[in-house]
């Protein structure tokens, strides 16, 4: 873990805690039970505190069938022995069957599922959907059929548990166990808890105790991130230099640990995981002068449920209004099938287009749901782009960032493409020897046809960049200049890193036919379709280098 230094533009009353957290350890959430045991329980039955399980635990329906026609693949979730399992298949040509090993999800839009694959974790196939009470595809696996091959990146389930324990930049790779917690805990909003309980065990130090974080004693601005980090998405989060997910600690500002970029857009209908930016742009927002928060409206240690939910917040909203400033008159409003029910007007729900069967709150708080919204000001650093989660009076992110942001969106908007090109050139004058710019112009190189690329190339494999892209264009440089035993051996190790790539692994066995190679190459397919038999094409292509006898 990186050591924490106190930077200029952090307010000094956060300093003494940061330091403190660093040194100190998770302890998990039952730690803190014998001392907040209300406020425990309390917590215990929200979203968040639900936010993971094992899977075994979930009392879900027992057998279900689910038939894709557009991927022509029945799959399948049941119980045997007391285990959890989903399978895939195609009938008459493969079944793949794995035990499901964790819940992901609350449930109150629905759950998800993970497998474990050896020391790997990948998403299950089916997620069940609390709305319709159905079981279907996760969301993205309709239009492409991964199997259980789609790895659980640390960038999400950092958001959906509680201490994860991935190995960075090795896709879907975690330590054994996995997971320090399972669900979202009272340390992920307080910070770790070992100093404080140790302090409060001892009877002494200070109150309130600058070793633990209270959310509600920060500033607005340093208590949205800690809600920012999992509930705004963005177009793109970059990692600053050296940084890792699990190094966020509450009380600091988010950008010391990733930057969150986003296109203009004004949110009307993509607002998915945006809701700090939606919350933003509202006028309650804009009028209060940044004083509303996310702590303004909710409580993290309570939720009600959907009944409750209108008298809840509707009390929130009095806080800052009054009965006289709604337009609508008391007897109309009285007269609704929700009487007075602020949110069902202000922040109505609507269906995701992006996740079926689920809704999402608008958090925009419009008096027309829709009304354009102002669309905040780009920085000049950072044209085309807006940084989500700037901080005030925080220096310019480093170029490494900003390149990577411009890298990740200009498929998305290729009128970046010419700032992304500005930023590499600089990188490649001030930071020669970073493996994330030896990869970028490597890449570049490949793409025209420079002898440079393999040099290039090969030393950011050298200097471990991470992903499995680099060991792809590196075999291709080496195999466009007939250097194939070389391009083979580049993809092997490549394998050995990131063994559920199913692009390396192609590549791979392309470049051991390409090299006469032809035993490798049939040894490597035939594990290929071991692990991934969803693939037809690849299925197809063993079919026709087998023995007659063995097909």
């Amino acid at each position: 873990m990186n050591p924490i230094r106190k930077p200029a533009w952090m307010p000094r009353v956060f300093a003494a805690v940061l330091l403190a957290q660093a040194a100190y350890a998770y302890v998990g959430s039952r730690a803190c039970a014998p001392c907040h045991q209300e406020i425990y329980t309390r917590y215990r039955r929200t979203g968040m505190g639900r936010s993971m399980t094992l899977a075994a635990d979930v009392p879900l329906p027992n057998s279900v069938a689910v038939r894709n026609a557009t991927l022509q693949r029945e799959f399948r979730v049941y119980r045997r022995d007391g285990h959890l399992f989903q399978s895939e298949s195609q009938p008459g040509v493969f079944e793949n069957e794995r035990e499901v090993a964790y819940a992901i999800g609350s449930g109150e839009n629905g759950t998800s599922f993970a497998v474990r694959r050896g020391s790997y974790l990948f998403q299950a196939p089916l997620s069940f959907y609390a709305r319709t009470g159905t079981w279907d595809l996760s969301p993205g696996f309709e239009g492409a059929d991964e199997g259980f091959n789609r790895p659980i990146a640390e960038a999400c389930i950092v958001c959906h548990s509680g201490v994860p324990r991935p190995v960075p930049g090795r896709d879907g790779l975690f330590l054994d166990p996995p997971f320090a917690e399972l669900a979202i805990g009272c340390e992920n909003c307080h910070g770790p808890g070992e100093a404080h309980i140790a302090a409060r065990t001892r009877g002494a130090g200070q109150l309130p105790d600058p070793a633990i974080v209270n959310p509600a004693r920060l500033e607005p601005r340093l208590a949205e991130d800690i809600c920012m980090r999992c509930h705004q998405g963005g177009d793109a989060r970059v990692l600053l230099p050296g940084r890792q997910y699990g190094d966020f600690r509450p009380g600091a500002p988010l950008l010391k640990t990733v930057a969150i970029f986003a296109l203009p857009s004004d949110l009307r209908d993509g607002d998915l995981l945006q809701h700090h930016e939606a919350m933003k742009l509202s006028r309650c927002y804009r009028a209060g002068g940044g004083k509303l928060s996310c702590l303004t409206c909710h409580d993290p240690h309570q939720q009600p449920d959907a009944a409750g939910a209108p008298a809840f917040f509707r009390a929130r909203c009095l806080r800052c209004h009054t009965e006289s400033s709604c337009r609508i008159s008391l007897a109309t409003r009285r007269n609704n099938a929700v009487p007075d029910n602020c949110i069902g007007c202000h922040m109505p729900k609507r269906d995701v287009a992006r996740i079926s069967h689920s809704a999402l709150t608008n958090h925009r708080i419009p008096a027309n749901p829709r009304a354009p919204s102002a669309l905040p000001a780009p920085r000049e650093d950072l044209p085309g782009l807006v940084l989500v989660d700037a901080s005030r009076g925080a220096p310019p992110l480093p170029l490494v960032t900003r390149l990577s942001a411009y890298g990740e969106l200009m498929d998305r908007d290729p009128s970046l493409g010419p700032r992304y090109l500005e930023l590499l050139d600089e990188a490649a004058r001030s930071f020669p020897d970073d493996p994330l710019v030896l990869a970028a112009l490597g890449r570049k190189a490949l793409a025209e046809g420079s002898p440079e690329a393999i040099a290039l190339l090969a030393r950011a494999e050298q200097k471990g960049a991470p992903g499995a892209a680099t060991y792809i264009d590196l075999g291709q440089a080496l195999a466009q200049a007939g250097r194939l035993s070389e391009s083979a051996a580049v993809l092997s190790r490549g394998e050995r890193l990131f063994p559920y790539s199913s692009a390396i692994r192609k590549h791979l066995i392309l470049a051991y036919i390409r090299s006469k190679s032809f035993a490798e190459a049939r040894q490597s397919l035939e594990r290929y379709v071991a692990d991934f038999p969803e693939d037809s094409f690849m299925r197809g292509l063993l079919d026709q280098v087998r023995p007659p006898a063995a097909r």
